[in-house]
């Protein structure tokens, strides 16, 4: 299965590109609500979360912080899989799949706007793993 070869409509790429800043801001937001820093804080790191001093609470803590770290892990993930697609963007190279240099049907962008392959390389990526 390839991916035509479809030039992405300026409409559609200013809609894509103010999805992508508004997850990037909801993204923001819940990083904040995780690790209680601000927004603006480019370094977010879960802090650890002081119940009391019985078993039970201590119990609590370690698993809301375990659970806290690999949410933050996901958080950032998303967060970085957004800049990079907003960075594209402003670099006039959204759309074209990082491996093969083809464009990325546009259908796929709309349905996933932090792709960064067509869906023959993304295909042989998995088919690899």
């Amino acid at each position: 299965m390839t991916d035509t070869t479809v030039n992405i409509d300026q409409e559609t790429l200013n809609q894509i590109k103010a999805e992508l800043m508004a997850e990037r801001d909801r993204l923001l937001a819940e990083m904040a609500k995780i690790t209680g820093r601000s927004i603006d804080d480019v370094q977010h790191s879960t802090k650890f979360p002081e119940y009391g001093d019985k078993p039970d609470e201590n119990a609590q803590e370690i698993d809301n912080y375990s659970t806290n770290l690999a949410t933050e892990k996901i958080l950032e993930d998303n967060l970085r899989d957004v800049s990079n697609a907003l960075q594209r963007i402003e670099e006039g190279k959204y759309g074209t799949c990082k491996y093969c240099g083809n464009e990325i049907n546009p259908k796929r962008l709309i349905a996933r706007p932090v792709a960064s392959a067509c869906i023959e390389c993304k295909n042989k990526l998995q088919a690899a793993q």
